[in-house]
């Protein structure tokens, strides 16, 4: 059963509100946060019976939350359902599922499926929490995800600065406002790289 609110955490304005009215609609409570420092700062003030975190958002994305929350006894057993619309490859789920997430859904959603997966986690519970992945553990996966993610956002920002020019003009605002969304994607994971790096640096220092 449920037993507080459900934990938001998405920096996409539209995508949030769409969750919140769904889920409000249903006669849920709903706490919302931007990014993963947002969202530590919502679970001082209140514990979630659930949290519903996007991956890829700045300054803190969804991997780095969750192996935060896995990491402390206090959130260990808070379910978390992860949904991406970028980090959807057979690896990226893996490691999503690795770090003790109930659930995975790929954007854009289907509100029946949401919902009934909302449900079913709430009520029925999440099943076993896994091991909280050791901190070295956790960095090398995420480094590779990382760096596997922005190989993939430079290709598509050539794609899209290659493709406006040849555009027609009338068509060329969207794209361009396309090509702003993916350098911002790509700074953010561009940041989360160089702060993987030095954890990275300072676990071996540690040895």
């Amino acid at each position: 059963m449920q037993n507080g609110p459900i934990l938001l955490v998405e920096d996409v304005p539209n995508v949030l509100e769409l969750l919140e009215v769904t889920l409000r609609f249903k006669g849920y409570q709903v706490n919302s946060a931007r990014n993963g420092l947002e969202a530590l700062e919502s679970l001082q003030r209140e514990r979630p019976a659930l949290i519903i975190t996007d991956i890829l958002m700045p300054k803190m994305d969804g991997y780095a939350l969750v192996h935060r929350l896995r990491s402390n006894p206090e959130t260990r057993s808070i379910p978390i359902i992860f949904l991406s619309a970028t980090y959807v490859s057979p690896e990226d789920r893996d490691f999503a599922l690795k770090l003790g997430a109930a659930r995975f859904i790929e954007k854009p959603i289907d509100t029946e499926d949401f919902l009934l997966t909302v449900a079913e986690i709430l009520t029925n519970g999440p099943g076993t929490v896994p091991t909280p992945l050791q901190d070295r553990l956790f960095y090398r996966g995420y480094r590779e995800r990382l760096e596997q993610k922005l190989r993939h956002k430079n290709a598509q920002i050539e794609r899209i600065e290659r493709l406006i020019p040849t555009l027609p003009k009338e068509q060329r605002p969207s794209f361009k406002v396309m090509l702003e969304q993916a350098k911002g994607d790509r700074a953010n994971i561009e940041a989360e790289l160089r702060d993987t790096y030095r954890m990275l640096d300072q676990l071996k220092e540690e040895k």
